[in-house]
């Protein structure tokens, strides 16, 4: 609406205009009262033209027999002016009444909507820079009281999602940071040396293509992560230990190499999902399981079918992780206390990646330490149907 059509709406039915909630309840009290009324005031009067009701029934009796036909059209005249009189009464006293619920009705709509409106209120001061805000509702345990809670418990979430996203981003930042100074400086180096041999250009163009595989890496991990916080566009029926067992095809150089004693237990559980991001996720927990031991350590890899439940467990010795860890370990860039400027080729984004997989499959993943030492991470899907 315009502001010259705004100028020329009264003010007061401006006001009802934005009070469309309370003047809908107060038309709806007051057509529920006029129909009411008039439903009564129609039984009334039925029951009166009937001759049901005790004065009109006295009037009858009182007609003495045979005084004939002008006694009885005086009686059925008069019958008829009462029965109108009545009407026109009954009439006036229900528009009367009706006038009257009006305003009562707006005042108990209002009544009813005001936590409603404190709620809009609260609601439009909140923004993304204060999310920690909070309605905050208090008295009796209704609807609103429960439509307030949960807006509460939304911007719990939400306060919780932006400062996990604010930590993201400050993270993949350093990360990003750190190979783009250390290529920087390599290349400053080689180029401030008026002497520098074929050799030592050669090593220096080894290390920043070292440098950009491991950025390469992070980027790929990062996509990944992002791909699976945004859901699945695809699924087909999976098998859990077919795909296990050609994941750890591809991880017997690396378990090899550590000198590790794989105990497999590969048992069927059909499931449906993604296949490159289910074999990512059982690349990420292997990986991790090797990282994180001890030469010549253990590593036990089970696939099971539990309350129809697709299961995918991952053991492994290792140091020894406190209960308070855990959890940490799910973040984003979290390397278990290692020193954040070494470039080994871990990002701190195995099990972030993980858990955003399985979440995107409608599943769940815990971790717990193993008694001594070590750490053993289970995957629950739920199974093809």
């Amino acid at each position: 609406m315009s502001a010259l059509a705004l100028r020329l709406v009264p003010r007061r039915w401006r006001e009802l205009s934005e009070h469309s909630a309370r003047l809908r309840l107060t038309l709806l009290y007051s057509g529920m009262f006029l129909l009411l009324g008039t439903v009564l005031i129609g039984i009334i009067l039925v029951f009166v033209w009937r001759g049901d009701v005790v004065g009109s029934s006295a009037v009858s009796v009182a007609v003495p027999s045979g005084s004939g036909g002008p006694v009885q059209d005086a009686v059925t005249h008069q019958h008829s002016a009462d029965i109108a009189r009545l009407l026109a009464v009954s009439w006036l006293t229900l528009a009367f009444t009706a006038a009257i619920s009006a305003p009562l009705g707006w005042f108990a709509a209002g009544r009813m909507l005001r936590p409603l409106r404190q709620m809009t209120t609260s609601a439009r001061s909140i923004s993304a820079g204060n999310l920690h805000d909070r309605l905050a509702l208090t008295g009796r345990e209704d609807e609103f009281k429960q439509l307030g809670d949960t807006f509460d418990d939304l911007l719990a979430r939400l306060e919780a999602a932006f400062a996990a996203q604010r930590r993201f981003v400050a993270n993949a930042a350093h990360e990003l940071r750190t190979p783009l100074t250390l290529e920087r400086t390599l290349l400053q180096v080689a180029l401030a040396d008026p002497n520098a041999s074929a050799e030592s250009l050669r090593a220096a163009c080894e290390e920043l293509l070292a440098s950009g595989r491991s950025q390469e890496r992070l980027l790929e991990a990062l996509l990944t992560l992002a791909t699976s916080e945004r859901g699945l566009e695809y699924r087909e029926q999976l098998e859990m230990s077919a795909l296990t067992e050609r994941v750890l095809g591809r991880t017997q150089n690396a378990i090899a190499d550590r000198h590790l004693d794989l105990k497999p237990a590969l048992a069927p559980a059909a499931l449906t999902g993604d296949q490159p991001l289910i074999e990512r996720l059982i690349a990420n927990l292997l990986d991790n399981a090797v990282s994180h031991n001890y030469d010549g350590g253990w590593i036990a890899v089970e696939t099971a079918t539990e309350s129809d439940r697709a299961v995918l467990r991952v053991a492994n010795s290792g140091p020894v992780v406190y209960p308070d860890e855990v959890e940490p370990m799910f973040e984003p860039f979290h390397r278990g206390g290692r020193d954040r400027t070494k470039t080994d080729g871990h990002h701190g984004l195995g099990l972030s990646i993980a858990r955003a997989i399985v979440r995107a499959h409608d599943g769940e993943i815990t971790a717990a330490p193993q008694p001594g030492g070590g750490l053993v991470v289970t995957v629950s899907l739920p199974v093809a149907r």
